[in-house]
Formats: C-alpha cells, sequence, structure tokens
C-alpha cells in the first residue's frame, strides 16, 4: 500500500485528498520506484482544476526522484536499487510508491541528492528544451536579448541560471521587487517588475528599439499582446504554460502586421517522446547541474499531507523557485 494524493472531482485545492492505495508489480516497460521527494508543478494545478483533463480518480504529480524497487520485461537502462528522477507522464507522482513507464525514468547521478532530482527534471528539461530546443530563426547566438517571463519562478531561475552560461541577455518579468532581485541574483541580464512597470517599453528601451529574438512565455492572457510587440522582425514567441489563462484568439494576419513574427506553443511531453531523447536532454541537464553552471533552488517544502497549502501558495504566486513535497 501507498499513500497517495487523489482528486475525485475537477477543483480547488480542498480537492487533494490523502488516499491509501494498493501498488502492484511493474509489466513490460515499467518500474516500480520509492520515492523520497516530489516536485510541485503549474501544470499539478491545471490537472487539479481539469482545464488538463484527467480520467478521475487519479493521482497528480509529474516528477520525483527515488530508488527503483522492480524492474519489468524489457527495461535495461535501469536495475533494482538504482538512484532514479523523471518527469513523466501520466501524472502519479504525488504518493510514496508507484508503478510507472520506464522510458523517462533517468538514473539520478550520486553528486545529485535525491531533493534536487525531485526539483528540477520537469522544471529543468523545460529551461533545457526552451533554450537549446525552441530558437528563432537563425538560432541564438552569444549577447542576444532575450525575454523571459516569470523569471523567478522554478522554470525561470534555472533559465537564467543557463542563459548566462550561454552568453545570453535575459530580461527577466516577475511580479515584486523581490522576486526581481531573485532572478537578477541568478544571471538574468535586466529585470522588470510588470507589476509597476510596462515591460514592453522597458525592453524597448534595454535593447534600443530592436526587441528581442524570443519571447519564453509560460503567463498567456496577461502578457500575450505585449509580449508580441517585443519581438524583432521574424522573432519567435514561444508558449509554454498559461497561469493567467489562455490567450485570446487570434488571426494569422496579424503575424505578418507585427514583423513577419512566429508563434509556437511547446510542451516538454513531446520533447522526451522518446528514450533517447529523454536521456540526451537529461545528461545536458544532470551536466549543467554537477558542473556549477545550473544550482536548484528549493524554496519551499511542504509534507505530503500538507499539499493543499502547497497548491493555495503556488496559485497565489507566494512561491519562487521550486517546491518540493517530503515523504
Amino acid at each position: 500500500m501507498s499513500r497517495a494524493v487523489q482528486i475525485q472531482q475537477p477543483g480547488g485545492p480542498e480537492q487533494l485528498k490523502i488516499a491509501d492505495v494498493s501498488v502492484g508489480e511493474p509489466g513490460p516497460g515499467e518500474i516500480r520506484i520509492r520515492h523520497k521527494a516530489v516536485g510541485l508543478n503549474y501544470i499539478d494545478v491545471y490537472h487539479r482544476t481539469g482545464m488538463y483533463p484527467l480520467k478521475l480518480p487519479h493521482t497528480l504529480g509529474m516528477e520525483g526522484a527515488g530508488m527503483v524497487e522492480a524492474v519489468g520485461q524489457g527495461v535495461t537502462h535501469l536495475k533494482v536499487g538504482d538512484r532514479a528522477a523523471y518527469a513523466s507522464q501520466p501524472p502519479g507522482s504525488y504518493c510514496e510508491v508507484r508503478v510507472m513507464p520506464a522510458k523517462t525514468v533517468c538514473k539520478l547521478p550520486d553528486a545529485i541528492s535525491f531533493e534536487t532530482g525531485a526539483a528540477m527534471m520537469l522544471k529543468g528539461l523545460t529551461a533545457q528544451y526552451l533554450l537549446k530546443r525552441t530558437q528563432p530563426q537563425g538560432g541564438l547566438k552569444e549577447g542576444d536579448h532575450i525575454l523571459f517571463h516569470a523569471a523567478a519562478g522554478g522554470v525561470g531561475l534555472i533559465a537564467c541560471q543557463w542563459a548566462r552560461a550561454m552568453g545570453l541577455q535575459l530580461i527577466g518579468t516577475a511580479g515584486s521587487d523581490a522576486k526581481c532581485a531573485l532572478a537578477k541574483e541568478n544571471g538574468a541580464a535586466h529585470v522588470i517588475n510588470y507589476s509597476t512597470e510596462d515591460f514592453q517599453a522597458r525592453v524597448k528601451e534595454i535593447t534600443g528599439g530592436r526587441g528581442v529574438k524570443v519571447v519564453y512565455d509560460s503567463v498567456g492572457k496577461d502578457t500575450w499582446d505585449k509580449s508580441l510587440d517585443c519581438l524583432q522582425p521574424f522573432g519567435l514567441m514561444a508558449s509554454f504554460g498559461a497561469s493567467s489563462g489562455a490567450p485570446a484568439p487570434f488571426a494569422p494576419a496579424m503575424l505578418a502586421a507585427k514583423g513577419s513574427i512566429y508563434v509556437t506553443r511547446q510542451t516538454l511531453f513531446t520533447h522526451i517522446a522518446t528514450r533517447e531523447a529523454a536521456q540526451e536532454m537529461a545528461d545536458d541537464l544532470f551536466a549543467a547541474v554537477t558542473g556549477g553552471k545550473v544550482k536548484i533552488h528549493i524554496e519551499q517544502r511542504y509534507p505530503l499531507e500538507h499539499v493543499e497549502q502547497a497548491h493555495r501558495d503556488l496559485e497565489a504566486r507566494k512561491t519562487t523557485g521550486s517546491t518540493i513535497l517530503t515523504l
């Protein structure tokens, strides 16, 4: 048996309930993992509210780290006793033990703790595919300006550090002076408090009127329109979330009027759809962390039984960096 956090129906944080669930043996292509720590991400809110529908009842959670307890037929990259971490579909990491697909589970280097592993996989792999695989026409070169919204969040703080290591001029936005200072400390070349400043005007000022090559946006509705106007001709709007709600529909001709710009909606799980891609991206992330280019900031820890409060704080934008649930 395992304790797990499940929802019986979509709704607010009060829908998160601890339940005892039975855990069986892994089938072909699966493993059983005993978690040491579990990551908290905004996609968990989308699942809880029904914005991303799940078959109910369902255990939430997209990332975790722990020890491999059993291995199913055909799994060759993991063995019993391995330290492991993952970001994976289907949801289900808010638990002590689970059986899950092995494809995107990676061996965790000894130099990385379980807590760090649980805090870094979904957010770190997201930063990896954004900065390395979601690039504007002609790619990104040292000295290029990019705009990154929610720069003090879990993905944002990793992106700030990684962008600095790549020689990029990251302009980070956040909702308070304290969060802006945190982004700056972690490598943002410039920071903008979007609650007190017009970020579009500041971006044009910072870039001498040229705009940025790419905008990375997980906020959505509240930042969408002005973000498009921050782009250079042929620039790229890379949407990867919608914490403020989905942007309004738009006519494709608008992209021409704004400088023949590109728009894409990305998701991590397309990028890690194969075992080979997942491992390649994880290896890049592990190297960035163990090599000191990226430090994973775990700013909040909640016991599993306090998951409701964790969700309330996440939605209220009270969190910075990464958040984990402890077991």
